[in-house]
């Protein structure tokens, strides 16, 4: 490989001194009657030709070079601006309206662009939608991309959904580098971010890259507050066994994406939280152009890294340049300047003529753009209409949810819940079908939190579970006031309480719920008679386990050693529906409302779950705090 990688710069060179005279090497031509080289010295004469050439290589293209003395050698190309997710980090509420396929580059414009750019001196390509993978000749097209002279590298950006079934051809096609954007370790959260079942697709791709020999496989994770940064520790662990580099990048603001910067994780934010559970993290050197900050935790097999567009911007050693599906060419991906290269390619545009305009727009490219807070009020495009690299909006809720004012900060996870430490030990000596059974328990007990959000509601009489309003419940023992929130820090955000001083005591609390099944499923779990089995008996089950789970699915909520739970579930033929009564007691120093209130709405959405086949009237309400006992704040009981 490495011969072969030579081999290439050395024709790059040779090419590079035949396009200019500038590198002054002594051309010779045999004189008549000269004795023609034997075949043992022509490879020593062609070795001597290849050192000299090294030794004097022709100037970077001055087309590729602009006014800051910047070398761009690094091409990202849309193939298409469609993608078979449908993710809320990427696109704006209202959608993105396509370009129609007639203004889009064909393959044969590809390909000419690709060529005229690399023998300019780009000699890395990376290839980007939407969906890259999504496009019918994808294989061709990496296929006669790494064909080019020159072209030391061929990558491409997914979300991995096809690669586990593309990448083979992908590979033998000559695709040399592989990006996986990756933002939760969550099956569930991965089905609510990106409105599409998949997260066992693209583990399996992963998994397919690993085995297929790609080192490292890259994992692009975006991090953003209330969203998903209680995983990144989760992500750093996964490169504890296995070949990734997992990096971490800025929330970035693109138009339609809503970028609030309190919604941003900065670098050196996250860098401090993985230090406290790793003070051995080194730092790794880097290329000048790298975008990402390496680092590495001894002993672990793979790495991590953080880029930093936001808060440490690097754009004095940017070396990309950018495509768009529809053939315009960016400068910089945060600016709004663009030039149609599509359109002078169908005017019959020379090569010269083509290398001209691209000269300029690099030559009018600006030292650094213009900072977070500019940035976010610029006219730009979508970041799905540039390129896939998954950019959460402020829509996607917490799990399960906050609101836009306190954003979510976890500041630590037990090792004994992460599921990434599991499913990475598994991963290691089995397929990914066994590290996939690991997430089903996420699966199923995460669901509930699709029917939150983070926007607020604008309806001032928005439509309830509860039928009727209810009166506030009067409490009889003294309550907190509003601007003593208990799981708020003094700077505004989510906090986990610490309950550390708090006296261990007698805690005991009970929730209810009641489902309305309708008379057809109500007759039928009544004589038991449902064909998935004892519906009573099984949201029972699940009721109990939930509580068991409660901090588990509820980020702030402490782990309670439950001493007790039972789950009670009437039937009430008045109103063809089931009523749950979930009581929960513990001993320590903090409540168990929580667990009471958790396994009453889990017990009724397994009732749900199991007689949903029969009615889709069923009406889930009324789910609330009974009483609860223990505590400093004394004693509820609500009617």
């Amino acid at each position: 490989m490495a011969v072969r990688q030579l081999s290439r710069i050395l024709r790059r060179v040779l090419r590079s001194c035949a396009r200019s005279c500038s590198s002054g090497a002594p051309v010779t031509q045999p004189r008549p009657g000269d004795p023609s080289p034997t075949a043992a010295e022509e490879p020593l004469q062609e070795l001597s030709r290849r050192k000299y050439f090294l030794k004097h290589a022709a100037p970077f293209s001055a087309f590729l070079t602009d006014g800051f003395g910047r070398q761009h050698s690094y091409l990202r190309i849309s193939l298409t601006e469609k993608c078979n997710l449908r993710c809320q980090y990427c696109m704006p509420e209202e959608g993105v309206p396509l370009t129609p396929k007639a203004d889009l580059l064909t393959t044969e414009e590809i390909l000419a662009l690709a060529r005229l750019f690399v023998k300019e001196g780009i000699d890395k390509i990376r290839l980007t939608g939407g969906e890259p993978l999504i496009r019918p000749d994808i294989v061709h097209i990496v296929a006669q991309l790494h064909r080019l002279e020159g072209l030391r590298a061929v990558g491409v950006t997914t979300n991995g959904i096809n690669l586990a079934r593309l990448l083979p051809q992908l590979h033998r096609a000559g695709l040399s580098a592989v990006n996986i954007s990756l933002d939760t370790l969550v099956p569930a959260k991965f089905e609510f971010i990106v409105r599409r079942k998949g997260f066992h697709k693209v583990m399996e791709g992963i998994h397919k890259a690993i085995e297929l020999g790609y080192n490292p496989v890259k994992v692009n994770c975006v991090v953003m507050r209330g969203l998903n940064e209680d995983e990144l520790l989760d992500f750093v662990a996964l490169t504890k066994g296995l070949p990734l580099d997992v990096r971490f990048i800025e929330y970035m603001p693109f138009d339609g994406n809503k970028w609030n910067f309190k919604k941003m994780v900065s670098y050196k934010e996250m860098l401090d939280t993985v230090q406290q559970q790793w003070p051995e993290l080194e730092k790794l050197p880097v290329e000048e152009s790298s975008t990402a900050k390496a680092f590495k935790i001894p002993g672990f097999c793979g790495q991590i890294g953080f880029i930093t567009s936001m808060s440490e911007h690097f754009c004095g050693s940017c070396n990309r340049l950018r495509i768009t599906a529809d053939g315009n060419l960016k400068v910089c991906l945060f600016g709004n300047s663009e030039v149609s290269l599509r359109d002078h390619l169908r005017a019959g545009a020379s090569e010269e003529e083509l290398l001209r305009i691209i000269g300029a727009a690099v030559g009018r490219k600006k030292r650094r753009h213009a900072g977070m807070f500019s940035i976010s009020q610029m006219k730009n495009r979508p970041m799905i209409l540039i390129e896939l690299f998954l950019m959460p909006q402020d829509s996607p809720p917490a799990i399960p949810s906050t609101s836009s004012q306190a954003p979510l900060r976890v500041q630590g996870l037990r090792p004994s819940v992460r599921f990434s430490d599991r499913m990475a030990t598994r991963w290691q000596g089995c397929g990914v079908a066994q590290a996939l059974s690991l997430a089903r328990p996420w699966l199923g007990h995460g669901c509930a939190q699709r029917c939150y959000t983070s926007h607020r509601r604008s309806d001032p009489n928005p439509k309830c579970l509860s039928p009727e309003p209810q009166a506030p419940a009067i409490p009889s023992g003294p309550l907190l006031p509003s601007d003593q929130l208990t799981h708020v820090d003094s700077e505004g955000r989510a906090a986990m309480v610490d309950v550390g001083g708090k006296p261990d005591t007698e805690r005991v609390a009970v929730a209810s719920a009641v489902v309305l099944l309708g008379p057809v499923a109500f007759k039928l779990v009544l004589q038991n008679q449902l064909k998935k089995g004892d519906a009573l008996a099984v949201a029972q089950l699940a009721g109990v386990q939930a509580a068991k789970l409660t901090s588990q699915l509820i980020p702030l909520c402490h782990h309670v050693t439950l001493s007790h739970v039972q789950v009670r579930l009437e039937l009430d033929g008045a109103r063809h529906a089931v009523v749950i009564q979930a009581s929960c007691r513990a001993r320590g120093p903090t409540g168990v409302e929580m667990e009471a209130l958790t396994s009453a709405a889990v017990a009724a959405l397994t009732l749900y779950d199991m007689c949903k086949a029969v009615s889709r009237d069923i009406v889930l309400g009324e789910i609330k705090l009974v009483s609860k006992t223990g505590g400093q704040r004394g004693d509820f009981h609500q009617t």
